[in-house]
């Protein structure tokens, strides 16, 4: 393999951890159609560089015999490479529009780009449906395609609910510092997939990758809640002294 090629291949690894992380070397082998070996040697130069690190998720239950799998996700470092040499000069125009008009004028800039994003992601989402699920992953496909690597993960079985999840994050250096876009960004995607949503985790706040829970089943529940309450108010009361 040519060096191209192989800086090439190393950076569809890079591309696929920073999207679907935390991912193991067997995993990524099955996805990018490569040896073990090839994968683990990507892995090595990508460790080496700073780019990956092993992700040590809270082990719950009994720990399995033998050596367990690792598991990789994109560091901050490799973030900062993708594509953010803008965020210097964001970050100092944020910090003036601050000192200028203070907060309300961050938290009203923040608000006007959720509305943005809204208008823009808005019929792509609506043409899903109106299942949130069919919604997330609409929106995850859009927000792919604007670099945000964006996926959905069931949470156990998927019934009641999904975690939307972002990879990338193009603004993740100034939400470190401005975190009023985070927030914002949160409530757009309630509107946008017309459930109450909660941001669990984001990388501007250090994490790996951005993770929102998207609760999927709550119409259902309020209607089996509302059908039950209906019976029961339809059953014939017992007369005392019967």
């Amino acid at each position: 393999m040519s060096p191209v090629d192989d800086d090439s291949t190393r950076s569809r690894v890079l591309d696929l951890i920073a999207e679907k992380g935390p991912v193991s070397a067997a995993q990524l082998a099955k996805v990018l159609d490569l040896t073990p070996a090839a994968v683990r040697r990507h892995l090595t130069a990508l460790e080496q560089s700073g780019e990956i690190e092993v992700h040590n998720p809270a082990v719950s239950g009994k720990r399995r015999r033998g050596r367990p799998a690792r598991f990789y996700v994109a560091t901050a470092q490799a973030h900062t490479s993708f594509g953010e040499g803008y965020s210097e000069l964001a970050n100092r125009a944020l910090s003036y529009l601050s000192q200028v008009g203070g907060d309300k004028a961050i938290d009203s800039f923040a608000a006007s780009r959720g509305r943005d994003l809204e208008r823009r992601y808005m019929p792509v989402v609506e043409a899903a449906g109106k299942n949130p699920a069919d919604r997330a992953r609409a929106l995850a496909d859009a927000l792919t395609l604007d670099g945000y690597a964006a996926t959905v993960r069931a949470v156990g079985d998927g019934t009641y609910a999904v975690q939307l999840c972002q990879g990338h994050c193009p603004v993740r250096d100034v939400a470190g510092h401005f975190s009023a876009l985070c927030d914002a960004e949160t409530r757009t995607f309630a509107r946008l997939l017309g459930v109450p949503v909660q941001r669990l985790a984001t990388l501007a706040g250090g994490e790996h990758v951005c993770t929102t829970h998207v609760p999927i089943a709550m119409p259902t529940l309020r209607k089996r809640a509302v059908r039950a309450a209906d019976q029961r108010s339809r059953k014939p009361q017992r007369m005392e002294g019967n």
